[in-house]
């Protein structure tokens, strides 16, 4: 399924962080924050800064949460992304 973000926005897939600290311990998903880190899947037409395959840091409660072919991602708003990763 293609998705195309409207307005200032980007679709974004997660980076899924390790499971287990520098000294070897297991970290359960329940006590795991999201990852603050993700990668641009789709961009809308507005947006010029961003493309494709960027890596991104965004905040912590901003963007929409979504399902797309049983996979999640997150639709955000341009203001929510803090910098890419480079």
């Amino acid at each position: 399924m293609n998705f195309q973000p409207l307005g200032k926005r980007v679709l974004v897939k997660r980076t899924e962080e390790t499971k287990t600290t520098a000294s070897g311990i297991i970290i359960p998903d329940n006590a795991k924050e999201k990852p603050l880190v993700g990668e641009v899947v789709a961009v809308s037409k507005e947006v010029q800064d961003i493309s494709k395959k960027d890596k991104i840091i965004f905040t912590k409660y901003g963007g929409t949460e979504i399902k797309l072919d049983d996979k999640e991602y997150l639709v955000l708003n341009l203001d929510d992304i803090l910098g890419i990763l480079k």
